[in-house]
């Protein structure tokens, strides 16, 4: 994953609610999923190699044992989503151990519908952010010479932790 687009799901996180949030780590295992398939295709700007690999399916099982945890068995669709979770995670180590992506694209053909399903219900939950003692950020691009620079309203000391 490159840094932009860690920077990019940061920011998406702290102003995210809780469908919102599912959405994102849904986006980041299929992001950690590209990051393993072009560690296994080596070319010159591509990374080659085991480790790149590894670390990627790593932080891949990252995400999924994260929707795992965060399942509230006692409500219906969470025994199925397990269920859906569970395969993923034996895919995962299937092309880990195996270094192939097919067990890989298995998990992508499963996630895909689920992330687009949680963005429409993520459109229709109208809670406000999870993190509420974080930074907000409101549209504030502006263009310089060859960089697009972010501005941030309202950086008062009334950030971070609440004790």
């Amino acid at each position: 994953m490159k840094k932009e687009d860690k920077q990019q799901f940061t920011l998406r996180i702290t102003q995210a609610n809780s469908t919102e949030l599912v959405v994102i780590l849904y986006e980041m295992l299929l992001c950690y999923l590209e990051d393993a398939r072009e560690a296994l295709q080596p070319g010159e700007d591509a990374p080659c190699g085991q480790d790149e690999f590894r670390e990627a399916l790593r932080k891949a099982r990252g995400c999924l044992n994260e929707l795992v945890s965060s399942l509230h068995m006692e409500y219906e669709p969470a025994p199925a989503l397990m269920q859906l979770y569970m395969y993923c995670i034996r895919r995962l180590a299937t092309g880990e151990q195996r270094r192939h992506m097919g067990p890989l694209e298995e998990i992508r053909r499963v996630v895909e519908p689920l992330r687009d399903a949680y963005r429409q219900l993520a459109a229709q939950n109208s809670a406000g952010p999870v993190m509420r003692n974080s930074q907000t950020v409101y549209a504030g691009l502006t263009y310089g010479r060859n960089t697009l620079t972010e501005n941030m309203a309202d950086q008062g000391a009334n950030r971070g932790m609440l004790v």
